[in-house]
């Protein structure tokens, strides 16, 4: 995936426990995916200019619309607003 954005470990840590449980099938790769997510909003691109080392733009945009939907997000910016303004420390 060379010079790619990738979430670290820790943010990865802090946020997975706020994504939700697969069902049956196993899904595609969550690092990759919200990594692509994180760098697509970010850069302001649309889904289709997304690099294809993040997955599929389609697989990229319905994890995005879907855990919208369910308030994954939602949840996941109120946890990391609570911790203060330190939340870029690697």
């Amino acid at each position: 995936m060379g010079d790619l954005f990738l979430l670290s470990e820790r943010q990865m840590g802090q946020i997975s426990p706020f994504f939700p449980l697969p069902h049956g099938v196993a899904r595609v790769d969550d690092w990759r995916l919200v990594s692509g997510i994180v760098y697509v909003i970010r850069n302001g691109l649309q889904w289709k200019d997304a690099p294809k080392d993040y997955g599929p733009h389609k697989t990229l945009y319905n994890r995005f619309i879907r855990w919208s939907r369910q308030g994954v997000f939602d949840r996941i910016f109120a946890s990391l607003a609570g911790e203060g303004p330190n939340l870029n420390a690697s």
